[in-house]
């Protein structure tokens, strides 16, 4: 457990899905993404990578807030060698958590501004509290989006939708975040957290091999182009032949039909 991001995993009791862990940011009052943190955050992406326990993932900022940026105080005394040197570390931090081979869902309350903004875009899915408010307004500021945001957010909204967030650095309230297609869920702010749960615990009880291929395939293939995308798909579909996932789920479905399988997540 670290000072400011905590690693809680679920066993079935008290609610907490087992199977499920969640990323919890721990720096009130905003959460502000300073460098302990980040590198807090790439410990925990280690962490739920490597633990065979966990099946999928849940990063969440607490009842109030996801994370509104990161910390303008930290960046106002870092000149234009130091960052020559440390935005490479800042993004791999965030980076640490896109490449988490499990479903991750970000749970979002209060603000996801800024780094905020860039953490969620890490995971596969986003829940937003109806009264969220999301952006990219370092521009603001002078500088551009740093940890991914240039590059995570056209890709899941589209280039011209992304510049107008990032060339205005406007705040988006939750209604246009789902319309944009930032968000996929919007619900009631009490509802954000156990909304995410409920959706990792159905991809914790799925094949936890085929979910890493999928998630690598569909990844790895936005990263270049049409030919290089279906190598890589061919080659983890038939990696994924060496699993007792697959064959769990092909004699299950002949057996009683589609849907029915229970997965054990290992492999041959």
């Amino acid at each position: 457990m670290g000072e400011l991001v905590q690693v809680e995993i679920g066993d079935g009791s008290d609610g907490a899905p087992s199977g499920v862990a969640t990323i919890r940011l721990t720096r009130p009052p905003m959460n502000a993404l300073n460098t302990a943190m980040q590198e807090e955050l790439r410990a925990a992406a280690e962490q739920v990578s490597s633990d065979g326990s966990v099946r999928a993932v849940v990063l969440f900022g607490g009842e109030k807030v996801f994370a509104a940026g990161a910390d303008v105080k930290e960046f106002a005394g870092q000149d234009h060698a130091y960052m020559l040197r440390d935005a490479h570390r800042l993004t791999s931090a965030l980076d640490a958590l896109a490449r988490i081979p499990k479903p991750v869902i970000a749970a979002v309350t209060g603000f996801a501004l800024g780094g905020g903004c860039e953490l969620a875009l890490t995971a596969d899915f986003r829940v937003s509290a109806d009264n969220a408010k999301w952006g990219q307004p370092e521009i603001l500021l002078g500088i551009i989006p740093g940890a991914g945001g240039t590059q995570r957010l056209p890709r899941l909204i589209g280039p011209a939708k992304a510049k107008d967030l990032i060339y205005t650095g406007r705040f988006v309230a939750a209604d246009e975040a789902l319309e944009l297609g930032l968000v996929d869920v919007v619900v009631p702010k009490d509802e954000v957290y156990p909304t995410a749960l409920a959706m990792a615990a159905k991809f914790a009880k799925g094949p936890a091999h085929a979910l890493a291929a999928a998630k690598a395939a569909v990844d790895g293939g936005l990263d270049g182009d049409l030919a290089s995308g279906l190598r890589l798909e061919a080659h983890l579909f038939a990696s994924l032949f060496a699993t007792e996932d697959r064959t769990i789920g092909m004699t299950s479905f002949i057996e009683n039909g589609p849907g029915k399988a229970v997965f054990t997540g290992a492999g041959e």
